[in-house]
């Protein structure tokens, strides 16, 4: 896997004079299959988190709240991504070296994991 299967994924919005709705269905909006969701609060300021990659997961990344960077390395290139929108997702596949860092006061990534490839 290289850089170039990393994507930004813009997810569906509905907008709402009483707030937005972003909805993600199965393997629709996102190319992997949810079967786990897990998210993190209250990071520390200057704190890194992730800091590894993985050998079969695929990973899909969204700021639910506030705003992070995801760094992620392939091997050869490295490539910064902020996000700071709950209706964009970064998908990651295996074999990528990712860091998250730069959290805003109350960010909240959720990341959805997915072991094996998706077939359309």
């Amino acid at each position: 896997m290289t850089l170039k299967d990393c994507r930004i994924i813009e997810l569906p919005k509905i907008q709402d004079p009483r707030g937005n709705l972003t909805f993600i269905e199965g393997s629709k909006h996102i190319p992997l299959e949810m079967r786990r969701v897990f998210y993190l609060y209250d990071v520390p300021g200057g704190s890194e988190r992730a800091g590894h990659a993985l050998k079969t997961c695929e990973q899909f990344l969204i700021a639910m709240s506030g705003s992070f960077d995801v760094v992620l390395y392939d091997g050869k290139d490295n490539q910064r991504f902020d996000l700071n929108r709950s209706y964009y997702g970064l998908y990651i596949p295996p074999l990528i070296w990712r860091e998250i860092d730069n959290f805003s006061s109350g960010a909240r990534p959720a990341i959805n994991p997915r072991v094996g490839r998706w077939t359309p």
